[in-house]
């Protein structure tokens, strides 16, 4: 879908966004206002009316993309129009206004529609490269798969850590209970390891990134116990090196999830304020003109 959605039956949405795009170009051009271009021309305004419709069309998307059922078209269609008529939307207004701002919220509404376009862009281009490195880091596997397999190791290791001391078994627990994959948003999109460990004979936790500390407690305890004991501890140690890889593997799927959602902590903001702006703008209009 990802290496598609440009290319939707044959670039379709292009060929109509440019057929539109050349329309207005042309309209522009043959256009004699006898006054200099803007926005309260006739032209002016029929762009400016067709401009208005496409934006809330434009926004429509996000209700459509949610309706599964929907039989308009597929979202994959939607989104290739999307793309498509977002840059066409952008000439469209810039002929409407004539090339003309001003420090006004006729200027404002257009620069948040070009912020609302270039983040939408920047959706679009992270939505196609990021599935794909999604997909080879799971290595086939889904979250969920990964998720299994990480609590299959926890419990391996508790059942390993019950044939040693009960600090062992302490140990296991703390490093369980304390790993963290990221609670916030922020904290994934930074790939942090924020885990914590509570060591035998310590006052507080210690951070455990990468399984670490915990490794390294395991090391100077296997150095100083006997052979069986110490074949035990090497088993631990070895679950949670694979540990380690799969927390990896998750927390690289979590940095690349949130960067797939960052892009919309923009674009949406930016949209419902252009929303007003255009709102502001039309009844400024139709006020004072």
């Amino acid at each position: 879908m990802q290496a598609s959605i440009l290319a939707f039956r044959g670039r379709r949405y292009l060929w109509v966004a440019l057929a539109l795009t050349a329309i207005c170009i042309i309209a522009y051009w043959l256009d004699d206002p006898q006054e200099p271009p803007n926005g309260g021309t006739l032209l002016g305004y029929s762009l400016g009316v067709l401009g208005a419709l496409m934006v809330a069309w434009l926004t429509w998307f996000g209700v459509r993309k949610r309706d599964y059922l929907s039989g308009s078209g597929t979202v994959q269609g939607w989104l290739s129009a999307h793309v498509y008529f977002g840059l066409s939307l952008m000439v469209i207004v810039l002929l409407h206004a004539g090339f003309q701002f001003g420090w006004n919220i006729h200027t404002l509404a257009f620069v948040l529609m070009t912020l609302v376009v270039v983040s939408g862009l920047c959706g679009v281009f992270i939505y196609m490269q990021f599935p794909e490195r999604l997909s080879e880091n799971r290595g086939g596997a889904s979250r969920s798969e990964l998720l299994d397999q990480l609590e299959d190791i926890d419990r391996r290791s508790r059942r390993v850590a019950a044939k040693l001391p009960e600090a062992f078994r302490d140990v296991v627990t703390s490093g369980v209970q304390r790993t963290e994959l990221g609670t916030t948003l922020w904290q994934r999109l930074r790939n942090q390891d924020r885990s914590q460990i509570q060591l035998p004979n310590a006052s507080a936790t210690v951070p455990n990134k990468g399984q670490e500390a915990a490794m390294d407690w395991l090391a100077e305890q296997q150095s100083r116990a006997d052979a069986e004991s110490a074949a035990t501890i090497a088993e631990l140690s070895a679950l949670l090196r694979n540990k380690r890889k799969l927390l990896r593997q998750i927390r690289e799927d979590l940095r690349l999830q949130a960067g797939l959602e960052i892009w919309l902590y923009a674009h949406v903001p930016l949209t419902a304020a252009l929303l007003m702006a255009l709102l502001a703008h039309i009844v400024t209009v139709f006020l004072y003109w």
